[in-house]
């Protein structure tokens, strides 16, 4: 009976004289009924005193993606595809293997992996028992996969998304998908960090973006010059960080960095200064190699001799003449061990090698495109016994790339089809549309990608001008006398040829014309 306590006497007033039991009321029948808001959510269980959407807070809502994140409509998502179509198969040419890892990680997994960046990393709210995070990058999940599974050799591909705590400008996001190439394992030197390149090298060559220039360095290089120059040890990770800085702001804004926050002494910076801006070909290698406070350091002639090498197989690969040595280029993320590398586009002609410190109007304002190196620590991180998998690798930057090819596809002016349709079933007369249905159930059985339009009878003309704006590039036409011959006649929407086919030869021909 407490359910019967809830109606208003006005409610039973209403319920009675019709004859209706409340389990069989609909809210219509209330519509005359004082409060009958309120009475049609008691019937419904719905909780009376619940704020119901008024209009002036439908008018102050505003409908927007959370900053940092991007809605794809159908041309962005078809430029989208290609790209990674063209990504994928160039990991996939170099025999790698697909693997995917969760979208967070425990807190733990990331936390201290990314130096100053750590700050960019999304903490999830405990509401299952774990401290998370939403991963980062897809570096960091790898080297846990790797560790977790005792995986100690593996060529391995992931395109997925990271999530950056970041106040995003201009083409930056929060949420962005990255591409990753891998190579894991115990390998003669040089020989997966030259392939890495190679790949680097094939796929923003195949996207067509323009002039590019990969920079390369060696962390141990980097170490070993601000070792000579006097940096003292427990400074070089901050002091990596502010040299990342020299692809955004001047020098004499880093210079002014390193003296007033990180507390060097201004001989100390200008001799550092004189390494970090060189930037070339292989004499920058012979040139370090020729120092005499450089060739005192192991380490940075251990490096010099790998790059060396490096530059060796990039020659072979076809590699070398996109390939600068730049000495400023750090890489801030702690995970780095060896050689790293970033590429970055080219406003103008393309310059074979050097782009000085006083001419980076060359380099255009994007940022890096891809990036990577090697890092052979990181696994260890994760083992239980501290065991070693070397590993290097690159990530593309996808979302600046389709930023560079939506815009290329804007400027050349062509309409970008949406949809791969290969042709459209059609009828020039009503009452053909179980005709229709039986076609094109057909032409899908065969693999063809076909499409009709949802009408009983629609007009021929609309279904024509539906292909010309949609880009299909056939229309296969079905009436009365096309059913009394047992043909389909085929019309090419751009010559606007049409051709009677018998029906049991169709699909060859529509495979034939699109393929």
């Amino acid at each position: 009976m407490a359910s019967i306590k809830c109606f208003s006497a006005s409610c039973w007033t209403i319920l009675v004289a019709r004859r209706i039991s409340p389990s069989t009321f609909t809210p219509s029948l209330l519509g005359s009924v004082p409060n009958s808001q309120v009475i049609t959510k008691a019937l419904l269980h719905q909780d009376v005193t619940a704020p119901s959407c008024s209009v002036d807070q439908k008018k102050n809502f505003l409908l927007k993606t959370p900053k940092g994140t991007h809605d794809v409509d159908p041309k962005q998502m078809t430029i989208r595809e290609k790209v990674f179509s063209i990504i994928l198969k160039s990991f996939k040419r170099h025999g790698a293997e697909g693997i995917d890892t969760p979208v967070f990680e425990l807190k733990e997994t990331l936390t201290g992996k990314y130096g100053e960046d750590s700050k960019l990393i999304y903490d999830l709210k405990d509401q299952g028992g774990e401290q998370l995070s939403l991963r980062y990058d897809l570096t960091v999940p790898f080297a846990r996969y790797l560790a977790m599974n005792k995986i100690s050799h593996i060529k391995r591909y992931q395109i997925s998304k990271v999530y950056r705590r970041d106040n995003p400008g201009r083409g930056r996001y929060r949420e962005f998908y990255q591409c990753d190439f891998d190579i894991a394992g115990h390998y003669d030197p040089l020989l997966p960090d030259a392939e890495c390149l190679k790949i680097m090298y094939e796929i923003l060559s195949e996207l067509e973006l323009g002039g590019f220039l990969i920079k390369v360095n060696d962390r141990r290089l980097l170490y070993g010059i601000l070792a000579t120059c006097g940096v003292p040890d427990d400074k070089f990770r901050t002091v990596s960080t502010v040299i990342d800085k020299m692809d955004k702001i001047s020098w004499d804004k880093v210079r002014r960095e390193m003296i007033e926050e990180k507390d060097l002494s201004p001989e100390i910076v200008d001799r550092l200064g004189e390494y970090i801006r060189l930037n070339g070909g292989l004499a920058v290698l012979e040139h370090l190699c020729n120092d005499s406070l450089v060739s005192q350091n192991t380490m940075a002639m251990e490096a010099l001799s790998d790059l060396k090498l490096l530059h060796s197989y990039l020659e072979i690969f076809g590699v070398a003449d996109k390939v600068t040595f730049d000495l400023g280029l750090a890489r801030g993320l702690d995970y780095y061990t060896g050689v790293i590398y970033e590429a970055v586009l080219l406003r103008g002609p393309e310059e074979p090698h050097n782009v000085p410190d006083n001419d980076t109007d060359k380099i255009a304002g994007f940022g890096s495109i891809a990036a990577g190196g090697r890092y052979d620590d990181l696994v260890g991180m994760f083992d239980s016994k501290g065991r070693k998998v070397p590993c290097v690798g690159i990530s593309i930057g996808i979302e600046r790339i389709l930023s560079m090819a939506e815009r290329k596809a804007e400027e050349s002016f062509k309409n970008i089809r949406t949809t791969e349709t290969q042709v459209l079933v059609a009828s020039a007369q009503p009452h053909y549309l179980e005709e229709r249905m039986r076609l094109i159930t057909a032409l899908w059985s065969s693999g063809i990608k076909a499409e009709m339009l949802h009408k009983k009878n629609p007009k021929l003309l609309s279904q024509l001008q539906y292909c010309e704006k949609t880009g299909i590039p056939l229309v296969a036409i079905i009436g009365e006398q096309e059913l009394r011959d047992g043909v389909v006649k085929l019309r090419d929407v751009t010559t606007r040829e049409e051709v009677n086919i018998p029906r049991e030869d169709l699909i060859k021909e529509i495979q034939k014309r699109t393929s």
